[in-house]
């Protein structure tokens, strides 16, 4: 049984797998976007999230906590300056992975993660939608 096993180990030891997901996650948060296998962005989800979180409230506590997780001078910088005040209001659920395939050399299934407010087309097509909806409504008002 797999009670209590929380971590997905993915084959390394314990510092490799602590020193991968905070080079991932600086990259993440620089990027906006990154592919990697699905297993590995499952488990970087699972470490970003929480640090999101932290990010919402600026204090130095936080900075510090996000600092010993990340140890990034510049990716904590970035994740209280601009990821932080953007996802503000969102209460959970920063991030987004989307499957892509298999990989041509080994065939491990890769996908992509994201951070779901820096992506542009779902953001942006939504809101023309919505104002070509309500010119739309106003036009055929004004007609009728």
């Amino acid at each position: 049984m797999r009670h209590g096993k929380k971590i997905i180990k993915l084959g390394r030891k314990s510092s490799h797998r602590k020193a991968m997901l905070a080079n991932m996650a600086v990259s993440l948060i620089e990027h906006k976007r990154i592919t990697t296998t699905s297993t590995k962005a499952k488990a970087l989800k699972i470490f970003i999230e929480p640090l999101i979180t932290k990010s919402k409230e600026d204090s130095t506590n936080n900075r510090r906590l996000c600092f010993s997780r990340l140890r990034n001078k510049n990716g904590v910088t970035v994740l209280f300056d601009e990821i932080g005040k953007k996802v503000a209001q969102r209460p959970g659920g920063y991030t987004r992975i989307i499957k892509l395939g298999n990989r041509m050399g080994d065939n491990a299934s890769m996908s992509m993660i994201e951070l779901v407010d820096f992506n542009n087309l779902y953001n942006n097509e939504t809101n023309e939608i919505v104002v070509e909806n309500k010119s739309d409504e106003k036009t055929a008002t004004s007609k009728e």
